[in-house]
């Protein structure tokens, strides 16, 4: 069975240990491979998966947890709110990423992504496309490596979308350090980088309102209910994700310099974001008891769903483990193609994104890959083991 169907309506279902789920080590199940390994874990489990004739694998994490990659179970995650519900999922133990809008269940989540959505909408993007084009950074001289440059282009560009420049560089780069570190680094406390970070997002709020106003993500959050904590969290979830996609963007141009042309760049970031989702797993908990496939799955249970594994599923695409930007002259497979969720959960940060990465590529000049390691590591985003060397292909 496809879909869903609430317990009490429809047969109980099959218990939960008949899915198919990857190997698992003595004593621990899923648990050693998901903290070291985790790429390889749930592309086993998709490989099971799928010659059960399924789109749902188990994993054994220390609680019921389920892992889909189907279109119709990445639907249904991400548009029934009230059944899937973001308390309680990955994003509650990361302290960056834990509160505002993103932690946001219904029925409260869509006003508060209503309250919150002019701000990063695409008209917005129109006032302060001038001011970021400006910050980003020129190119080193000879070789550099694109994952670094990314990274500083990426902490500046921000600044300049969010705080017109003005945040202290030193105190943001501080901040958001942690979150290039492999977990549990991210979910460690620092209650006094956190006040401090919060000081000046105070700090620099007030200016606003004594200047009346501004144009810049602060000025427009700043005096909603919650709007420092929704600058904050948007912030950490905007860094990481954007450097990453950037990078793995820069090394593909390098590689392919025959698509690195403004016309073409809108494909080569598609086709980056399905090779290479920052935002490579998404989980939430299930707020009720569901049948789902035929499989009862406990009110409880982890819910995870993975662009990674719907952008590579060679059920949706053809030589999905190839870069081939081509294939975006038509329309992906429906919930198939996820970098920024989908339904009422769409990135908030999107259109952000996706200006910035543009702009910064189309101030590029031509590349040549000198020598890199893309292999993805998955941490709070999926990024580069790197470097990812690269120079002008003209020798300058």
């Amino acid at each position: 069975m496809a879909g869903p169907e609430l317990m009490g309506r429809f047969p109980a279902g099959l218990a939960l240990d008949t899915l198919p789920e990857p190997p698992t080590k003595p004593g621990n199940g899923h648990l050693q491979d998901w903290a070291l390994r985790p790429l390889p874990l749930i592309e086993e489990g998709a490989t099971r998966a799928r010659a059960a004739g399924r789109g749902l694998f188990r994993l054994r994490l220390g609680l019921p947890a389920v892992v889909g990659f189907s279109p119709a179970w990445n639907r249904a995650l991400l548009s029934d709110l009230p059944t899937f519900r973001s308390a309680g999922s990955f994003s509650r133990v990361v302290p960056y990423l834990s509160g505002g809008v993103i932690l946001a269940d219904a029925p409260g989540h869509a006003g508060r992504r209503r309250m919150v959505n002019p701000g990063f909408g695409r008209a917005h993007m129109v006032a302060l496309q001038a001011r970021t084009r400006a910050a980003l950074p020129p190119l080193p001289p000879g070789e550099f490596d694109a994952l670094a440059w990314a990274d500083e282009a990426v902490l500046r560009l921000l600044n300049a979308a969010y705080f017109s420049g003005e945040f202290d560089h030193a105190l943001l780069h501080a901040f958001l350090a942690p979150l290039r570190r492999p977990f549990p680094v991210p979910a460690l406390p620092r209650p006094p980088l956190f006040w401090a970070v919060d000081r000046e997002l105070r700090r620099l709020s007030h200016a606003r309102l004594r200047a009346g106003g501004g144009d810049d993500l602060l000025a427009l959050l700043a005096p909603l209910p919650g709007g420092l904590e929704e600058a904050r969290v948007s912030l950490a979830a905007a860094h990481d994700t954007t450097t990453h996609a950037l990078a793995y963007a820069v090394w593909h141009l390098a590689q392919h310099p025959q698509w690195h042309a403004p016309e073409h760049h809108p494909a080569v970031l598609k086709e980056t974001l399905r090779l290479h989702p920052p935002g490579w797993m998404g989980s939430r908990r299930l707020g009720r008891d569901l049948v789902w496939e035929g499989v009862r799955l406990p009110r409880g249970a982890l819910a995870l769903y993975s662009p990674y594994l719907s952008g590579r599923d060679p059920a949706l695409w053809d030589a999905p483990e190839q870069f081939h930007p081509e294939r975006w002259a038509h329309k992906p497979p429906a919930w198939a193609y996820l970098p920024f969720g989908g339904g009422e959960r769409l990135c908030l940060g999107m259109h952000l994104a996706q200006m910035l990465i543009l702009d910064a590529l189309a101030a590029l000049p031509p590349l040549r890959a000198v020598r890199g390691d893309d292999t993805p590591v998955p941490g709070i985003t999926l990024g580069p083991r790197g470097p990812l060397v690269v120079c002008r292909a003209d020798g300058a």
